[in-house]
Parts: structure tokens; C-alpha cells; sequence
């Protein structure tokens, strides 16, 4: 991929300018060229000291949100204590930072808070056992939630509005086992919260390769978002932050 660039792709120092289109109304400060993206990769970054320590030792997820052409547009940094990365792992509680390319705007804000039993599949529908994420544009704007919710054996993700009105579904494949030997995309299917529908949109995690995934932690997510709202796919950006941490981080440290 190519190296990232010092401003968002076609959004000129004197302001938005990318396709000649005047940002959609209602769009969140900064989020102008997220609006106008089909698709997004989610870049984790290869962290060396995990890599050489390659112990219980945790570090704080980074990412770079890149176009399709490899261009960061923005960038993801967890904010965690540093005893609940080590002793809680993935079930940690944690906030992810989004910001513009130089880092002194952060346009995008979500929450996960901590809980001591959530996450088993078969409960996630008590208000105790079930992982929330809250998600502000800009921070302290809050435009919706992302619910983890009850099932027999699929993960299950619920997006909401910030008027908490059920917006989209995303389910895993039935396979609950993901591992190294997994080449193909593992999909998460989007479907409409209502009608229950399968919609184009989706979640997928790309096979980046044996190296990366045998000796690192670092994961590379796709989310397509054809034709949504920008509130929405800044939802669905931070769905995959959740999908990260509670599907593959724990593969990754089985593995590792």
C-alpha cells in the first residue's frame, strides 16, 4: 500500500473539495470525505514490542483507516488501562479515538465500558451481560449505539440511532473457529433491523497473508457501506473495532 498522505484524499488545505460535491447536510465536522467512501480498510498496525516479548503483555490497538487505494484517510487509537489490557484481554473496557490524517482533529469517538460478565452469546441479551458501544461525531455528539446480542450460536450485533431506533443487523458466519488457515474472507452479512433482509453492505475480514498472520496480532478489516448515510458508516467503523476485539483478538492470542 501506498504511504499515508499528509491530508485527507481530495480535500484541499482551503477545505472540502473532493469530488466538486458539497458535503451531505448534517454531516459531522470532519467526516466530509468519509461520506463520500464505499468502503473503508481497517489497517491494524503490527505492534513489534508484542511481536518480540510475544507474552501477555498488551498494547493499545492502532489503526489506519485507509481508501481503497491504500491512502489513510484517518486514524484509530485505543485508549486503555493498561491492567485491564493484561488481565481482561479482550473483555476490557476501552475508547477508540478517531482523528484526521494529523492527528489534532478527532472527528470520531466510541465507547466500549467494562463488564464483568458480558460476552457469552447465549445471555448478551441482560443489560449486564451483553457488550454496548456508544459512538459520538463529533465527541460529544452522540449519533447511535452498537449492541451485542443474544443468540444460540452466530455473533450478533445490533446497530442503533441515537434515539435508540434499530437500524441494521450484522451476523457472523455460522462457523464460530477462526484460525490461521482461515484464507478465505470471513463475512459478517448486514441485514435490515426491521424487514430482516440481507443488504449489500458488509464486514469482512481480509487474510493478510502467512507471515502476518502467524507471527502478529494485527488484523485487516474491509467494511463496504455502498450508499449510506455518513452517520451510519461511522457506525458500522466503529462495528468493527467491536468485531476485532471480541471475535479475533482472542484467536490471535490463542494462536500466539
Amino acid at each position: 500500500m501506498s504511504s499515508a498522505v499528509t491530508s485527507q484524499p481530495g480535500q484541499e488545505k482551503s477545505g472540502f473539495n473532493g469530488t466538486g460535491a458539497a458535503p451531505p447536510l448534517g454531516c459531522p465536522p470532519g467526516l466530509e470525505y468519509l461520506a463520500q467512501m464505499d468502503e473503508v480498510y481497517l489497517n491494524q498496525k503490527v505492534d513489534l514490542l508484542e511481536i518480540l516479548k510475544n507474552t501477555a503483555l498488551e498494547v493499545p490497538n492502532r489503526y489506519s483507516i485507509e481508501n481503497s487505494s491504500g491512502q489513510r484517510a484517518y486514524f484509530a487509537q485505543e485508549e486503555s488501562e493498561c491492567c485491564n489490557r493484561i488481565c481482561c484481554g479482550p473483555n476490557r473496557g476501552f475508547q477508540m479515538h478517531i482523528t484526521m490524517n494529523d492527528g489534532r482533529q478527532e472527528v470520531i469517538r466510541c465507547e466500549r465500558e467494562f463488564k464483568c460478565c458480558a460476552g457469552c452469546c447465549w445471555c448478551a441479551n441482560g443489560d449486564h451481560c451483553g457488550w454496548e458501544m456508544t459512538v459520538e461525531a463529533p465527541p460529544g455528539n452522540l449519533i447511535g449505539y452498537i449492541k451485542q446480542n443474544g443468540s444460540k450460536w452466530k455473533m450478533n450485533l445490533t446497530l442503533y440511532d441515537a434515539n435508540r431506533q434499530k437500524l441494521y443487523d450484522i451476523w457472523s458466519k455460522c462457523c464460530p473457529i477462526f484460525c490461521i488457515c482461515c484464507i478465505d474472507d470471513i463475512n459478517f452479512y448486514v441485514h435490515d433491523a426491521k424487514s430482516g433482509n440481507k443488504l449489500s453492505p458488509r464486514i469482512y475480514k481480509k487474510w493478510a497473508g502467512w507471515v502476518r498472520e502467524c507471527c502478529t496480532r494485527a488484523d485487516l478489516l474491509v467494511c463496504e457501506f455502498p450508499g449510506m448515510d455518513v452517520k451510519e458508516k461511522a457506525l458500522f467503523v466503529c462495528a468493527c473495532f467491536m468485531i476485532d476485539v471480541m471475535v479475533f483478538e482472542p484467536q490471535k492470542k490463542n494462536n500466539n
